[in-house]
């Protein structure tokens, strides 16, 4: 399997929405600063633009905030880095693969583990009932995505690996349709299209990364000159995702029907998708660190990356203030 190169399929990822036409904005210090923000249909980030609380506490820094919506991680990261975004949120594969490709991005954040909040899904009258099963079978994920690591382990705990399987790279919308259409035998998935899935298809899971199958971590990235400059505004949103996560789990239906508004998913499903979301930001530590090196390092043995990368050189370290 050849690697993943992001830079080689830009234009691919950007999926046409004219990411470049934004601009690379100065982030020196002083008056008049603009943050761009990299969000997905779902996470901590997209709470923070619901109510709006970052932009309030932001402005009062001088700073104003522009949101860029993306329909997955590997997409985002490709705008962080050519330098059209700021900083965002994504998933534990995007980071490696974005770093092998040479990103100088740093995490500053992270989402504690949400093992159930992704899957390895099959239809509900599907005769899979097993990993072992998917040996020969077309299985749809938005490549280089957490689920894509998911894939991984769970394939290897039944003595599989990729190349038993004929892997689907679709974005989340893609990847349903052709699910739905039993143009695939499986789906990798994660929240909150996992969760609509299941509410609307009445999917079946196979595995999610519940028993040390996957973490699935939610990290916050910056471009690194972006936080060197601004240690202000990356601790800001830092508190700010520390307090409106833990206080939007424990309103699920009220967040899941703000979220709504914004996102055009179900309700009931939203609801479910935060429930499962472990929303308590914290900054990076050394043992998340370790634990994204062994994904790296696991790709890396898989052929995935094209190099051997350190997660721990593109760890934030701000002075003191």
């Amino acid at each position: 399997m050849k690697p993943w190169r992001p830079g080689m399929v830009m234009a691919a990822l950007l999926y046409g929405i004219g990411l470049m036409v934004i601009g690379a904005s100065g982030a020196a210090a002083g008056e008049g600063r603009e943050l761009r923000v990299g969000f997905q249909k779902y996470g901590t980030l997209t709470i923070l633009k619901a109510k709006g609380t970052l932009d309030r506490r932001l402005a009062a820094l001088g700073v104003s905030v522009r949101w860029v919506e993306f329909p997955a991680g590997p997409q985002l990261l490709e705008a962080l880095n050519v330098g059209s975004v700021d900083i965002g949120g994504t998933g534990e594969a995007p980071p490696v693969f974005a770093q092998a490709a040479n990103a100088d991005l740093v995490y500053f954040g992270y989402d504690p583990a949400s093992p159930t909040a992704e899957a390895v899904v099959v239809a509900k009258d599907s005769p899979i009932h097993s990993v072992a099963e998917l040996k020969g079978k077309r299985i749809v994920l938005n490549k280089g995505s957490n689920v894509h690591y998911l894939l991984v382990r769970a394939l290897e705990t039944a003595g599989l690996s990729l190349k038993d399987v004929q892997p689907v790279y679709l974005p989340p919308a893609d990847g349903r349709a052709a699910f739905e259409r039993g143009a695939v035998d499986a789906w990798v998935i994660w929240d909150p299209f996992l969760a609509a899935a299941q509410q609307a298809l009445g999917v079946r899971v196979l595995i999610d990364g519940s028993g040390g199958v996957a973490s699935n971590y939610e990290f916050y990235l910056a471009r690194r000159a972006y936080a060197g400059a601004n240690p202000d505004i990356i601790r800001a949103i830092l508190d700010d995702l520390a307090q409106v996560g833990p206080a939007a789990q424990a309103d699920a239906a009220g967040t899941a029907q703000l979220l709504a508004q914004q996102t055009g998913i179900d309700v009931e499903a939203l609801t479910v998708a935060v429930k499962r979301q472990n929303s308590e930001t914290r900054p990076v530590d050394d043992a998340v660190i370790a634990a994204q090196q062994q994904i790296a390092d696991s790709f890396f043995a898989l052929g995935l990356i094209p190099r051997a990368i350190s997660v721990r050189d593109a760890q934030w370290r701000p002075s003191a203030p």
